[in-house]
């Protein structure tokens, strides 16, 4: 199942808060400086690296003397703006050693929401990796509010990855990959060596997941990232950045940590930021008939299947797909707006002129997810 990334390929590694605070929170020097030479290595194995790395906040809050993360937006932005210079002083120092000029790049969701600006994204870091420059990538924590927050960098990690159409996504955190359990509370907890990315156990683990103490993500969001990368046509690696070469190891094809294999097909790129670049203003609630034409046949979304809409939302844009139970099925742009599907529901697509969502503008999760 596991195999290297492809030859030439960028990697995208990235490294949470956890992994590069010491006790006090501070950023730890000596675990930034065995980052950089995991990423020094994986450019001497033919790969271009890409950093995707959190710490701002937490380097940001140590310095400013908070005892712990605080939880105010405005506490929150200050830490990420003393923190974010930090943080890129130690990553610049550490590889200006070695020889190697890096570049910052600040993400937020609306930036990633706008198709213009994320083909602006991906043309600056394919310009980037052709200079020789490795990106450092992080959320703009300094001006994101919830609503335009990716919500976390192993999310952000995996948009990246996708960006720069990666052979390989490595996710690095303070464990030694997925466990079955929490090894923290269960005897019986297992090192998961692979998975497939539509198994059922990470349903179950994301469901149950906490965040980290020091970052925002946890197991969930990680998953989650592994998923996203996945529909990519890109695999995943979970493993302990303390582990001694885990990078290179992971993409020589070694068993290291966990892997996460992607789907055989990857979605088309405007199909993957349909399902993951752009914000759903509402969602469509569609009956078993629709769910199985969706799913099963591949087929447009018809009015005649739709059972109701929530959110207001204008033609083409995002929305969430669900069955009755509440289920997410999949994203989509839609060719009605909210009103306009209100009083469309139940009719006949001769009626309103085509379908309300286009296959070709639909995105189905459950659908041929191996």
């Amino acid at each position: 199942m596991r195999h290297p990334a492809e030859t030439g390929t960028p990697v995208v590694v990235k490294v949470g808060s956890s992994s590069l605070t010491g006790a006090s929170g501070r950023i730890d020097e000596e675990r930034v400086d065995a980052i950089v030479r995991q990423m020094v290595a994986l450019a001497g194995q033919g790969h271009a690296p890409i950093l995707v790395s959190s710490g701002a906040i937490a380097a940001g809050f140590a310095s400013l003397g908070f005892s712990g993360r605080p939880t105010g937006i405005s506490d929150l932005q200050v830490c990420a703006a003393v923190g974010q210079m930090s943080l890129m002083a130690s990553y610049g120092e550490a590889f200006q050693r070695r020889g190697i000029q890096v570049g910052q790049v600040l993400l937020t969701k609306d930036v990633l929401g706008s198709r213009t600006q994320y083909l602006n994204a991906r043309s600056a870091l394919s310009g980037m990796l052709s200079h020789g420059v490795v990106p450092i990538v992080n959320e703009n924590d300094t001006v994101a509010v919830d609503e335009v927050r990716l919500g976390d960098n192993d999310q952000l990690a995996a948009m990246t990855a996708h960006l720069v159409s990666a052979g390989m996504l490595v996710i690095l955190t303070d464990t030694d990959g997925l466990y079955s359990d929490d090894p923290r509370v269960s005897d019986s907890a297992e090192l998961l060596a692979a998975v497939e990315h539509s198994d059922t156990i990470l349903d179950r683990l994301e469901a149950t997941t906490t965040r980290g103490a020091v970052g925002s993500g946890g197991v969930g969001t990680k998953i989650v990232a592994a998923r996203m990368a996945a529909f990519s046509g890109i695999p995943t690696v979970i493993a302990a950045s303390s582990a001694r070469d885990g990078v290179r190891r992971a993409v020589g094809g070694d068993v290291i940590g966990t892997w996460i294999a992607p789907r055989t097909r990857a979605l088309s790129a405007r199909k993957l930021w349909i399902a993951f670049g752009v914000a759903t203003a509402g969602t469509l609630t569609i009956d078993e008939g629709a769910v199985r034409a969706l799913s099963l046949d591949g087929r447009s979304l018809l009015a005649v299947g739709v059972t109701s809409v929530s959110g207001s939302f204008d033609r083409e844009r995002a929305v969430e797909v669900a069955d009755d139970d509440g289920s997410i099925l999949g994203r989509g742009l839609v060719r009605l707006s909210s009103k306009e599907l209100a009083e469309a529901i139940g009719s006949h697509s001769s009626a309103i002129g085509g379908e309300v969502i286009h296959r070709d503008d639909l995105v189905v999760f459950n659908a041929n997810r191996r």
